[in-house]
């Protein structure tokens, strides 16, 4: 029993659970995945930093908790995903609307990251391991992109570094993630931060057990010369994967949002990277509040041909 998909994975756990299924995550697996509180825990174990949080209560002990860390905070549902109902309060005005407003789920308030957000992404075995893994860079929070309605751009790496492969091996080790598809994010720091890291290190941010939204996983396919549903198929039947992945590539997104007057339109961005690009097309209305409306991607062997890429597309009048 497997949806891959985050609104069924407490469904999935439960008939695993009710029919005693061993090929995946029962109910015991579902609170330290689904719960930013409780996903702590388990970065803690896997020697990664976490921001310091408070449990959403009253306003009081909000404003004690912004002492300790200050302005500006990211309150966001305990259980939620992507920037959805996510909130960045920079000053007591903006904290005292947002009590004012009425909540009806639990929401988690955390100290602000300077950091890029870059995933960990694969599959991992019956054994909590690896067998296939990537990652994904996003330049830009997606909390600005929904609330500012900007263009969306990120990157499959063509390599994972060192570093994050260490860290990410040891999260899902933690998690006790096995069998399965895994989306781990992470900041980088951008600077130093006192009682977290030095820039460059890793912070925990949250885990999605499941493929990474949107056209993720088919960018994840061009970058790494491989099919990751069908490494996934593999894990399932053999428990290790049977096709090793080919050439490595960086493969870039770009979202163009209606309404932007662009310098160069789709005929031209079509005939100036023909050799590059692997998907064009309007993005579902359902996914274009994060995703923008018209998407872009491009597969490229250098970094510099990938920021040419990206500097042409987000050019505009």
């Amino acid at each position: 029993i497997e949806s891959n998909n985050e609104y069924w994975l407490e469904m999935d756990a439960q008939l695993r659970t009710d029919f005693n299924i061993n090929t995946g995550a029962k109910n015991d697996f579902i609170e330290r995945i689904k719960y930013k509180s409780k996903m702590k825990e388990s970065y803690i174990a896997a020697g990664v930093p976490v921001a310091r949080h408070h449990i959403v209560s009253t306003l009081a002990e909000a404003r004690a908790f912004i002492k300790e860390v200050g302005y500006p905070v990211i309150v966001k549902p305990d259980n939620g995903c992507g920037a959805e109902a996510t909130y960045k309060l920079r000053n007591f005005t903006e904290l005292k609307e947002f009590y004012a407003e009425p909540h009806n789920v639990r929401y988690i308030m955390e100290e602000y990251i300077n950091g890029t957000i870059v995933s960990f992404d694969g599959v991992a075995d019956s054994h909590c391991v690896p067998l296939f893994y990537t990652s994904n860079v996003f330049p830009t929070p997606m909390l600005d992109i929904v609330s500012e309605q900007g263009d969306l751009s990120y990157w499959t790496q063509k390599t994972v570094p060192a570093t994050l492969k260490d860290v990410g091996f040891r999260t899902i080790k933690a998690f006790g993630a096995k069998s399965r598809f895994f989306h781990c994010e992470f900041f980088q720091l951008n600077e130093d931060k006192p009682g977290l890291g030095k820039k460059g290190d890793y912070v925990a941010l949250e885990v999605n057990m499941r493929p990474a939204g949107g056209y993720t996983p088919d960018m994840i396919n061009y970058a790494n010369s491989a099919d990751c549903y069908q490494i996934w198929a593999d894990m399932v039947c053999f428990d290790k994967n049977t096709k090793p992945t080919g050439a490595h590539h960086y493969c870039a997104f770009y979202g163009r949002r209606d309404g932007t007057r662009y310098k160069l339109d789709d005929y031209e961005i079509m005939m100036k990277y023909a050799g590059h690009i692997v998907m064009n097309g309007r993005i579902p209305d359902a996914l274009s509040g994060a995703m923008a409306n018209q998407m872009y991607v491009g597969r490229f062997d250098t970094e510099e041909e990938m920021n040419a890429f990206y500097h042409d597309l987000a050019e505009h009048f």
